[in-house]
């Protein structure tokens, strides 16, 4: 939620930084000032180009350590305003609980996983809200670095993600096409290399011909099976519980700041 989230926004802002600043410079923070080559890698869908000129300048501004401190200040304001007093009831303390015990079993499994090593380097919040919010941002980025290497051992760069996610359907190609700031003549490139590798149909929407949608689901399956461990380690009760417990924060967090996909 910090990545849609108007008190994220609104820190980066103070801060100097655009909301395209806010974001690369937030979520790169915990690898410290990097070139922007590496947020490049690490965040894999993104037109190169606009990675470069959103960090350009970025750390002359700030540094990681401020941005980190307003990225969390935010999530904390963010959480307080949107979940009210659920922030301090035993249920929300025992999900944090349940899912920091999670994240803590693969804090050391950081080989070919930079953007996770990177966060599981910083140290835990005490407040369960915070908890909460940190434990499940090392889980997203341990999956997302396993959704990277998937994608690479397919065969498929940034931009084809992005054509392979707008065939699955759900989110216009053209949101993600502009979201991730790709120029049409690249977009439509991209569209023709995945026709001609027999990925994409014909059709004028990016969809999967039926041997591309079967190399989309298996490297969906490698991903969740490189994404298990923390899962798997806590056990099917612990998993069970947490399903049970996060559901209406979830829900109330889905709908505040991100209504559209509530809606789905």
């Amino acid at each position: 939620m910090i990545y849609f989230a108007p008190e994220a926004m609104a820190a980066y802002a103070e801060l100097g930084l655009s909301s395209e600043q806010g974001y690369f410079a937030s979520r790169s923070a915990a690898m410290g000032v990097v070139p922007p080559e590496l947020v490049v890698a690490t965040f894999f869908n993104f037109s190169p180009r606009f990675v470069h000129a959103s960090l350009d300048g970025v750390w002359s501004k700030t540094d990681p350590a401020t941005v980190l401190a307003a990225r969390s200040s935010a999530a904390d304001k963010a959480l307080r305003g949107a979940l009210g007093d659920a922030v301090h009831s035993p249920e929300l303390a025992r999900v944090a609980e349940l899912l920091r015990s999670a994240a803590e079993t693969i804090t050391g499994d950081v080989v070919g996983r930079p953007l996770f090593a990177a966060h599981a380097a910083l140290h835990w919040p005490s407040e369960p809200h915070l908890v909460l919010w940190h434990a499940q941002t090392l889980l997203r980025e341990y999956r997302g670095d396993a959704h990277i290497a998937a994608l690479l051992t397919a065969g498929l760069g940034g931009l084809d993600s992005l054509l392979t996610h707008a065939a699955v359907g759900g989110i216009r190609a053209e949101v993600l096409r502009k979201t991730r700031s790709w120029p049409e003549t690249e977009w439509q490139q991209g569209i023709e290399s995945l026709r001609d590798r027999g990925w994409l149909t014909a059709d004028a929407e990016p969809t999967f011909t039926p041997d591309g949608k079967t190399r989309r689901d298996e490297l969906e399956s490698a991903t969740d099976r490189n994404s298990l461990a923390p899962y798997a380690r806590i056990g099917d009760e612990a998993c069970a519980e947490i399903r049970t417990l996060i559901a209406p924060f979830a829900q109330t967090l889905t709908t505040t700041f991100m209504p559209w996909a509530a809606k789905r």
